[in-house]
């Protein structure tokens, strides 16, 4: 190229706003895809929750694991540019194919609304999503140190606001996308059956995608391209693995040590290579400990919005449901990045503190771990609110009245008085191992004997009614209702066959004096109809519940007024989640300012220490430690069954603060190096060794005398 220095823009190299832009599509595109991944495996091809979960997390880890591969190709064989162009276009087949595999009417022959071939659709989108994966994985490495690739030696301060930047679109994309494509999703559409719109859904980010590799095409002219330099990876393991086998060769006491165990190449492998190595080895040895930051940042989408769900989503006029929270994470990534960036960093460097790149990857892991100890302390309040449930070879029981007439019910060790429409106060915990006798009876009647076996480990309701009748029943609910929801059933004291519909849930056939299942619904007051045969034209048969919060049950009585029409009573099983939402934002404020001085730091500290034929490769060894913090989260939750939820926190909390210590211990011992300066000095002998014309040497004197 024949330009002297790229066109820049406030002191960038021009080339970086097409590689952010890229970045940022190609972000939307991948989360985009992933938030409704999760509910197109349920709902579409009906797996259940567990298949479904694994094949999502697999997924997940493959897009972390095909880093490696992408950087091989790229800093061996193809270069950046060319490997981020040809990758590109394989992620974009493989959305399509996954848009496709989820077209209904691909193979729904009969137009019924459900596809006959499901196998088809299964088959398209596992190929998509392996194509997807390799894309997504191959280019990751590559997009960010080809924008490091554009700064000249001097510009470090921008090419480190680069990699801020770079992190920003990359955030701002994953927050619009997990904002936009679900709103997609709910949308109707096919051709001979209405049905959620997946391939809209899957196709926008499909679209998105040939937008991105659109933009990084056309700035192709202006982009500074280091040329990848042959097999180096096969380089790199055939030294590595000679160094190891002379070692061992040459142990015994008459061969003098060499400064370092690469040394031992030397005879085979030339010093700059040896080198470079050095320098690879050094950071990959100090990446060690890094997966345990992630395995606590990755609990986000999992155990938080699991804390989220037992919590009250009420923040003044606004509900939160409780996988909303996680874009909490997103959002105050926008915001804290330019404020460390513009603000906090600048006033440390004013008040004369060397804050290296390792310091802050070591306050990162800190705060971090805060965040988890923050999370326990919250898990701790939640666990003071919670209903006791059964555990062990308990089970509880409470005794509802549903009659005209006090009824007087003995329990083991107590008896209780009923009046007409009450319940007892509490649930009552007892044994299942020991004989437990209840007797049922109002006045003046002979006395009932519930001989019922109850079941460890969970909860029942007595429905009793004069003179000495009793229906046993099953609650189904020995735990808060999931995400948040309520839980609502209906019971039948008025005399007809009762049916109710609530919020477009329907409940069947409630017989007399017998109580429905438990449906669940959203936040909010809800409408429910009764249908009853018998009943006459003046009653309403239309109500409207009490105001559901967020984690309750309750049971709604439906008995006969004065009139005869029908009147719903309602009585709580489960009262409904206390501790607010809002008290989840500090621990996400302290992992997104850990996640801010952590991740964006060790993007740019894998590029600056990264000899110039090997910068994919650290930023692939960057994206592993991610995979592997994945992977510990899975061993460690299926190893250590934890009984408190807030030990869990403290054990991991504990965990990362250990691993904290060890690595400030370890960048005590590192020593920044610049790669670029090792090489040129390499060059410059390479010059004194081998020069190219035989009258040539470095001393001008001797030159005039020749």
């Amino acid at each position: 190229m024949g330009m002297s220095k790229p066109p820049s823009c406030f002191g960038y190299p021009l080339s970086i706003f097409f590689i952010v832009v890229n970045e940022f599509c190609e972000r939307f595109s991948y989360y985009g895809m992933r938030a409704i991944l999760i509910l197109y495996f349920t709902q579409f091809i009906g797996w259940d929750d567990n298949l479904s979960t694994a094949i999502y997390h697999t997924f997940v880890a493959l897009c972390y694991l095909t880093p490696v591969l992408g950087a091989l190709i790229a800093d061996s064989w193809l270069g950046k540019f060319m490997t981020i162009v040809s990758l590109s276009i394989v992620y974009m087949i493989g959305q399509t194919i996954t848009a496709v595999s989820s077209i209904n009417d691909l193979s729904d022959f009969n137009h019924d609304g459900t596809p006959d071939r499901i196998a088809v659709h299964v088959a398209l989108s596992m190929i998509g999503l392996a194509l997807v994966a390799l894309g997504t994985g191959g280019i990751k490495p590559c997009v960010a140190a080809f924008g490091g690739d554009q700064f000249e030696e001097g510009q470090v301060k921008q090419r480190n606001r680069f990699f801020s930047i770079f992190y920003l679109a990359i955030n701002a994309g994953s927050l619009l996308s997990t904002i936009i494509t679900p709103i997609l999703r709910v949308q109707q559409c096919g051709i001979h059956s209405k049905q959620a719109c997946y391939p809209l859904a899957f196709g926008v980010p499909a679209a998105l995608m040939a937008v991105a590799l659109i933009v990084f095409v056309v700035g192709s002219t202006l982009y500074k391209k280091v040329q990848p330099q042959g097999n180096i990876m096969g380089k790199v393991v055939n030294c590595i693995g000679f160094a190891i086998k002379n070692r061992i060769r040459h142990r015994s006491k008459e061969f003098p040590k060499r400064e370092h165990w690469l040394d031992w190449a030397k005879e085979k492998y030339d010093e700059q290579l040896i080198a470079q190595i050095k320098m690879v080895t050094k950071v990959l040895f100090l990446y060690i400990p890094l997966p345990m930051f992630w395995a606590l940042f990755d609990q986000q989408g999992s155990r938080w919005t699991l804390q989220a769900t037992t919590m009250n989503g009420k923040i003044g006029s606004i509900e939160i449901q409780p996988d909303q929270m996680q874009t909490a994470n997103a959002i105050l990534i926008v915001i804290m990045v330019p404020i460390v960036d513009a603000v906090v960093y600048p006033l440390i460097e004013k008040c004369g503190f060397n804050f290296t790149s390792l310091k802050k990857m070591t306050v990162g892991m800190f705060l971090a771990s805060m965040a988890f100890v923050v999370a326990a302390i919250v898990q701790v309040e939640i666990d003071k609110t919670l209903p006791v449930f059964p555990k062990g070879n308990e089970f509880q029981i409470k005794a509802l009245n549903i009659g005209n007439d006090n009824m007087t019910i003995s329990f083991p060790g107590q008896t209780v008085t009923l009046d007409p429409l009450s319940q007892t106060d509490d649930f009552l915990t007892l044994d299942t191992t020991k004989l437990n006798k209840i007797n049922v009876s109002s006045t003046g009647s002979s006395v009932t004997t519930v001989n019922n076996t109850f079941d460890k480990g969970h909860r029942y309701t007595l429905l009793v009614w004069a003179p000495n009748n009793y229906w046993l029943v099953k609650d189904g609910l020995n735990q808060k209702p999931e995400k948040g929801e309520n839980g609502v059933r209906f019971v039948n004291a008025f005399n007809e066959t009762l049916n109710v519909t609530m919020d477009g849930k329907v409940y069947v056939n409630i017989a007399l004096h017998t109580s429905s299942e438990y449906q669940f619904f959203s936040s909010g007051k809800k409408i429910f109809t009764l249908s009853l045969a018998g009943i006459s034209e003046q009653c309403t048969n239309s109500f409207e519940s009490s105001n559901l919060e967020f984690g309750s049950a309750s049971t709604y009585v439906i008995t006969r007024k004065s009139d005869d029409c029908p009147e719903p009573k309602m009585f709580e099983d489960i009262s409904p989640n206390t501790v607010n939402i809002a008290l989840q934002i500090p621990q996400y404020f302290l992992i997104t300012c850990g996640e801010v001085v952590f991740s964006i730091t060790g993007l740019e500290f894998s590029y600056s220490q990264a000899p110039s034929n090997m910068k994919s490769v650290l930023q692939a060894g960057w994206q592993l430690t991610v995979a592997f913090g994945n992977i510990i989260v899975l061993i460690v939750a299926e190893a250590g069954q934890f009984s408190e939820q807030w030990a869990e926190y403290i054990l991991f909390a504990a965990l990362l603060l250990v691993v904290c210590v060890v690595f400030a211990i370890m960048a005590q011992f590192y020593t920044y190096v610049n790669p670029a300066e090792i090489e040129a000095q390499f060059g410059k002998d390479e010059e004194k060794k081998n020069p190219e014309n035989p009258y040539y040497t470095f001393d001008p004197v001797s030159q005039t005398q020749m």
